[in-house]
């Protein structure tokens, strides 16, 4: 419950902006690497999408319950970050690397793979990153600096995202235009290829520093009476968890909106706009209203508590969906004003449901007396993956259902017909609108205010020092290696 230092709030918002060089690179430009970097079509990456981020779903599920079966004197969590974070960003530099030799089929089965592989190291690095905020503090107010540091982590590497990576794409896909023949297509491809090299190389770097800095800086501090839970005392713990199913059944279709535009941000600026330079601007203003509204995050929760902010500011999604399907292309001013207000309800509520997750921890030690942090994030995130593999197949799918032409030798420069035009701006606009009307009206149910969340913390804290004088036990028995440390 004390004052987190300034080390253990940045050292947390650190691990996000690792975790997010390798997944908001493959969320923002995997769709346009596969189809017009390696050749493969939109419909079979559709599917893939829909496969793999399956997969992904249940590895969380494994990882969740890896970690609650851990523990080291490095703690439960922090041994997954410190070994996982090379291997992690390795498997990002392979993603973005399909060999040229290769035809389209062996192209399919290399993308299958190294994304599956890529997906299954995510999982246990990220499980134990978010499941150490729960373990870190049990005070609404710190726990608010640590989500919001989360967010401003990930904000940065949105920054980078844009400035590096979607700069240099951004000059090669204007130069796409150019092209009028096979040998100029190749040239164009190698050179966003070496584009893709170079960063995913040096974000193993900048990437693995910033995870050491996550497990040198954040300790676990949460009182625990059982290091280890039993398969069955998990599945006990999920079972009597409401908050944590209404959050997941929420968060499931406001994602869905959030996943279905990452991938189609770049057909947006090249084929609505009409310039794909633009892409740096829309990308800025997304990145520009996370990194403004984060700071301020805390004092939205003390004022208004997570649940009333999860629950309304879908509002802002919804009106800024709508305006964004509508606006004419030839009013840029009003489609940043659109994507500017779609923004703020994604920050916020991107922001607060990670604060809301790690309540429903407390809520399931309370209910039951077992203490899983893995297996509830796991669940949190299993439902975030299932909808990462819906929200990216239904961008890739529209797409091919708007009858959206990739790139070839034999048509290098495609013209797009009005259907792809019209595919792309509902998947932007329309998608995200309908997802966040659906989640506010399932979120309605949520029992979980901070008021309550407080008193539950409270009691649960008082039976462990009922058990500990009951039983005449040795405090240094119920706390964690970090404490010991």
């Amino acid at each position: 419950m004390e004052r987190l230092p300034f080390k253990t709030v940045a050292g947390y918002g650190a691990g996000d902006f690792a975790c997010n060089l390798a997944f908001s690179l493959s969320t923002a430009f995997l769709l346009y690497y596969y189809t017009d970097v390696a050749g493969i079509s939109a419909a079979a990456v559709g599917t893939m999408f829909l496969v793999v981020r399956l997969w992904d779903a249940f590895a969380d599920l494994f990882a969740g319950r890896m970690v609650d079966r851990t523990m080291t004197r490095w703690g439960k969590f922090r041994p997954f970050i410190m070994f996982g974070a090379v291997p992690l960003l390795f498997m990002s530099y392979l993603v973005f690397h399909v060999p040229t030799s290769f035809d389209s089929g062996l192209k399919l089965i290399y993308a299958y793979a190294t994304y599956a592989i890529l997906g299954l190291v995510y999982s246990l690095v990220n499980i134990p990153y978010g499941s150490l905020a729960s373990a870190i503090t049990q005070s609404v107010h710190e726990r608010a600096k640590l989500v919001a540091a989360r967010a401003f982590g990930a904000g940065i590497g949105g920054v980078i995202l844009t400035f590096v990576v979607g700069h240099f794409i951004s000059e090669l896909r204007g130069q796409k235009a150019l092209i009028q023949g096979p040998e100029d297509l190749v040239v164009y491809q190698a050179a966003v290829q070496s584009v893709f090299t170079k960063v995913t190389l040096a974000f193993i770097v900048i990437g693995s520093l910033a995870f050491f800095f996550t497990a040198w800086a954040c300790r676990e501090a949460v009182v625990r009476t059982q290091p280890r839970i039993s398969v069955k005392e998990t599945v006990n713990t999920l079972r009597s968890n409401k908050p944590l199913a209404y959050l997941c059944g929420s968060s499931f279709f406001y994602l869905i909106g959030v996943f279905a535009v990452g991938g189609s941000t770049a057909f947006y600026a090249q084929y609505v706009l009409g310039n794909i330079g633009l892409i740096g601007i829309i990308t800025l203003v997304n990145t520009g209203i996370t990194l403004l509204i984060t700071p301020l995050i805390p004092t939205i929760i003390d004022r208004f508590g997570k649940k009333n902010v999860f629950q309304y500011c879908g509002i802002f999604t919804v009106v800024g969906g709508v305006g964004l399907f509508l606006a004419p292309a030839n009013m840029f001013w009003l489609v940043l004003l659109t994507l500017a207000i779609k923004g703020i309800g994604a920050s916020l509520i991107n922001t607060v449901m990670f604060g809301l997750e790690a309540d429903t921890v407390e809520y399931g030690e309370w209910k039951t007396g077992k203490r899983s942090e893995g297996a509830t994030y796991a669940l949190f995130s299993f439902t975030r993956k299932v909808t990462q593999s819906i929200g990216g197949a239904v961008g890739a799918w529209a797409l091919a259902i708007g009858g959206y032409i990739a790139a070839s030798a034999v048509n290098p420069s495609p013209v797009q017909p009005e259907s792809a035009i019209i595919a792309i701006k509902a998947t932007i606009g329309l998608v995200p609108a309908a997802a966040a009307l659906i989640a506010m009206l399932i979120f309605v149910r949520y029992p979980l205010t901070d008021a309550r969340f407080k008193e539950i913390r409270n009691e649960t804290e008082a039976r462990k020092l009922a058990l500990l004088d009951e039983h005449h036990e040795d405090p240094a028995d119920f706390i964690t290696p970090d404490h010991r440390a």
